[in-house]
């Protein structure tokens, strides 16, 4: 089978920045039926946008704020607490978002992302409800409860990702103004909020710390699970409220999905995105959830309050990597952002390994150039693959047609997860391996540059260097289903978008 680009008729590369270029109206429509259709759907984009960006923030909070929780639970549950589940607690959350993406990424493009998000946040508040009420008539069995929590939760935070990275990037493509700044658009929407949720959780954690007069309590994990549900339900009148973006109603095939052609023409891109997304989680999610750990272990004198401290602080360092790679996106190219980061980041934690011990004296500087570290990670991988995050988020959207963008978003974002799960998995192993502490924080960020390193290969070697409005993608892969002989009923007409519209407002 030839390749999509191949397929290039006249009628499949629709210029839409182009001054000449004008929607089709169907005879029977008046103008004032078809302002009405794009009023509606220009409010509703952008409410799409905004949305999911606070969706994300507290997606992760929820992830992150495990990771402030645990040197309390070690301190409050000795007998309950051992490495095992130290670890379960972490991965429960992040195999949950695997199951989710995969389920939600495929649910999405069948059914549309507005039915998938609002399941998605039902289990989402389910999961933190069943977190913070966990109770057992022993400390183990109190753990299990919060594992079944955290991964319930974890299931409905997996189906924001393909939901709401494919609902940024569509939203965005309604305006030409809006696309033409896509990169950073979808940064802040996607990796920044997330970051924010990084760095809410440990600020939330002091405050909270600070009520309870820094003591040890149960009440304070329970409030700090707690108030990760109140967002995601306040957004979710506005969610049940919004309708589909105008790519997925012209453009979601109303048949089964022609599974093989879709892969022999985006394998490339496919292994690409997934594999980047993998090195990018492997390393980014052990750092950052275990960030107070290491910092805790560099500097065992130091409080409770002071380790959540500090690894705010570093978690604060993804902020500016997220703008500034959102930026280069739509500078340079996804791509290019992408591999950038990739070496800058691998650079950045050979630097540290190599140089850890004169610098793990001077607190400062060492958080410096740990929140450096982290800043390049998020300025190049994390913008641009992670949806998961923007320009991976970005590079997975663009890569992939309107029908099938879920899927592979959703896989894409699994495959990521999964590298988390393994990285968070062999992290503590691996650094309680080596003779002494600081061998074994030195070996893990070593391990870590290596990984990013192979991370920025493959997206120089397998990531196509795409930027394009996405109705030419559509439009490229309806000419190549047609050439294989794959056609079908795709969308909706504007007779039935504006009956869509008005019934669901």
């Amino acid at each position: 089978m030839a390749p999509l680009d191949k397929f290039t008729p006249d009628h499949a590369i629709v210029d839409k920045t182009s001054p000449s270029f004008k929607e089709e109206i169907p005879i029977g429509f008046d103008a004032s039926q078809e302002g009405a259709l794009k009023k509606i759907t220009k409010i509703s984009s952008t409410l799409t946008v905004l949305v999911s960006g606070l969706a994300l923030v507290f997606d992760g909070y929820n992830a992150q704020i495990i990771g402030y929780m645990e040197p309390l639970f070690s301190k409050l549950y000795k007998e309950g607490m051992s490495s095992t589940i130290k670890t379960r607690l972490s991965n429960s959350y992040l195999i949950g978002e695997i199951f989710g993406m995969l389920f939600f990424g495929f649910l999405i493009d069948k059914i549309g992302r507005r039915t998938g998000i609002v399941f998605a946040t039902l289990f989402l508040v389910l999961g933190v409800i069943i977190t913070t009420a966990a109770h057992g008539t022993t400390q183990l069995g109190m753990f299990w409860m919060m594992i079944v929590g955290r991964g319930t939760a974890g299931f409905g935070a997996g189906g924001e990702y393909p939901t709401c990275g494919t609902g940024s990037a569509e939203a965005s493509d309604e305006s030409q103004y809006v696309r033409r700044r896509r990169g950073i658009l979808v940064a802040m929407t996607t990796d920044f909020a997330i970051d924010l949720g990084f760095v809410v959780a440990g600020i939330v954690a002091l405050i909270i710390l600070a009520a309870y007069h820094e003591q040890t309590s149960d009440g304070v994990w329970r409030v700090c699970f707690g108030l990760g549900f109140v967002l995601p339900v306040t957004l979710f009148f506005f969610r049940i409220r919004m309708i589909e973006s105008s790519q997925y109603r012209k453009h979601a095939m109303k048949q089964s999905f022609p599974y093989l052609l879709i892969i022999k023409c985006y394998w490339k891109p496919m292994l690409g995105t997934s594999l980047a997304w993998f090195m990018y989680d492997f390393v980014t999610y052990p750092f950052g959830i275990f960030s107070s750990t290491i910092i805790g272990s560099l500097n065992p004198i130091d409080t409770l309050v002071q380790n959540i401290g500090y690894g705010t602080v570093v978690n604060a360092f993804y902020l500016p990597g997220c703008i500034v790679g959102g930026f280069l996106m739509d500078w340079i190219g996804r791509k290019q952002t992408m591999t950038l980061g990739f070496v800058c980041w691998a650079i950045m934690g050979f630097i540290i390994g190599g140089a850890l011990g004169p610098t793990q004296t001077i607190t400062p500087l060492f958080l410096v150039l740990y929140g450096i570290f982290n800043s390049f990670g998020e300025t190049g991988p994390g913008v641009a693959t992670k949806e998961t995050r923007s320009a991976q988020f970005l590079c997975g959207a663009e890569s992939f047609p309107t029908p099938i963008r879920g899927h592979f978003l959703g896989l894409a974002a699994a495959v990521g997860k999964t590298g988390a799960a393994i990285g968070t998995q062999v992290f503590t192993p691996i650094q309680n391996s080596f003779s002494d502490t600081e061998k074994g924080v030195q070996g893990v960020f070593l391990i870590g540059a290596a990984f990013a390193m192979a991370g920025g290969l493959i997206s120089w070697l397998l990531i196509p260097d795409r930027k394009r409005d996405l109705e030419s993608e559509d439009a490229r892969f309806r000419a190549y289903l047609e050439s294989a002989g794959c056609s079908g009923a795709f969308g909706e007409s504007l007779e039935q978008e504006i009956k869509t519209t008005a019934f669901k407002l």
